[in-house]
């Protein structure tokens, strides 16, 4: 049977039942055919924002059986793998560096299918050969599953190498059971961080499928656009979008930890679950409090995951500090096809210079993990 390739400009001239039919237990939220429309219909994501959509579908005997999330982009905005150097280096050749093509799931840095189909190299191909038609010079698959790599390495891509912080639950029965695994000192300094919270009065709620309510979104988008506007930036997501989640709560499985004073709402931290993982995405506040971020953000999730067997705690991305709160440091990789053979050498000669820099960086954060033997913090 014949399979045809088409390029598709939105999510919602996709088929809804035949996409979900292709997700599977363990896969992420963020590939959700809900996700993507949240993102698209609150115009989160469009032509404007920089993010136009362009996703590659397979389609045989008229039903749908592959899709890539692919966008054509004219920044490199919400990525959180930096080009910018590539861009700069292309431009001064003469040539244009944008518009480029990027497979990833806008704004969230987080390990997910790209492709979703029994016969990526189908995909890999349809794009490589789009690229030629097009005369776009680079294509960028942002944090794939570990089993897309090989195929993407086999077709010519550049593997690139980062880093982020992760917490892994080793069968931990409480907080303090997870606390143990710390000396003394650190095992110290986190219970005063805590107890500087819970002396102010500050308690949490938590809010999940189960009881989140749209008023609930209402005041977590107050603390998430004030995290911006603090830092006189533009937010990537609108209030129209999660008004969209919250309708996909039962699919998208949202959870939102909630600080609490004087029967006031000060501070919010947003995260997504699937079936073994929990997934920080935004967060914000009302006040400056001392540690409110590191009990929001991370003491409250990895309390969560205790109480309910996740298995993993991906907070997002950088930020040291959180080796000392239990995080251990994990490689990230990207993959990148570059059109031209001049600029292929140079990038390839880049990332392998940045990757010998980034495995000495992960070697120097794992000698500080609590894990580590020669552990001192």
């Amino acid at each position: 049977m014949e399979i045809d390739f088409n390029f598709s400009g939105n999510i919602s001239s996709i088929n809804k039942d035949q996409f979900d039919l292709m997700i599977n237990e363990n896969d992420s939220p963020f590939i959700n055919y809900d996700f993507l429309r949240a993102l698209e219909e609150s115009s989160s994501v469009s032509e404007i924002s920089g993010w136009k959509p362009n996703h590659l579908v397979s389609i045989e005997d008229k039903k749908l059986n592959g899709f890539m999330p692919l966008y054509l982009k004219d920044n490199s905005q919400g990525e959180f793998v930096f080009d910018h150097s590539w861009s700069y280096a292309l431009n001064r050749a003469g040539r244009k560096y944008y518009p480029k093509l990027l497979t990833a799931i806008p704004f969230t840095p987080c390990k997910t299918r790209k492709i979703i189909s029994s016969k990526s190299n189908n995909f890999i191909d349809a794009v490589i050969n789009f690229m030629e038609e097009k005369s776009i010079e680079t294509w960028h698959v942002l944090f794939p599953e570990k089993e897309e790599s090989k195929n993407l390495l086999e077709k010519g891509l550049i593997e690139r190498s980062g880093h982020k912080f992760i917490w892994n639950n080793k069968n931990y029965t409480s907080f303090d059971d997870f606390l143990k695994i710390f000396r003394s000192r650190q095992r110290k300094n986190i219970r005063n961080e805590r107890k500087k919270i819970s002396e102010l009065g500050i308690t949490f709620s938590v809010k999940d499928s189960d009881n989140i309510s749209k008023s609930d979104w209402e005041t977590f988008y107050y603390f998430y656009r004030n995290t911006y506007d603090q830092r006189l930036q533009r937010p990537y997501l609108n209030k129209d979008f999660f008004n969209l989640v919250h309708k996909s709560k039962n699919t998208l499985n949202p959870v939102i930890f909630f600080a609490h004073l004087n029967d006031e709402i000060i501070a919010g931290s947003l995260c997504y679950k699937d079936k073994n993982n929990l997934y920080g995405r935004h967060w914000g506040a009302k006040y400056d409090i001392d540690s409110l971020h590191f009990e929001c953000c991370y003491y409250q999730g990895i309390d969560y995951c205790i109480k309910n067997g996740l298995k993993e705690f991906d907070p997002g991305v950088q930020g040291e500090h959180k080796i000392r709160r239990g995080f251990e440091p994990i490689t990230t990789f990207s993959y990148h096809y570059i059109l031209r053979k001049d600029f292929k050498d140079a990038i390839l000669d880049f990332c392998n210079r940045e990757k010998i820099e980034n495995k000495r960086y992960l070697e120097a954060c794992k000698r500080y993990t609590p894990f580590n033997k020669e552990y001192k913090i």
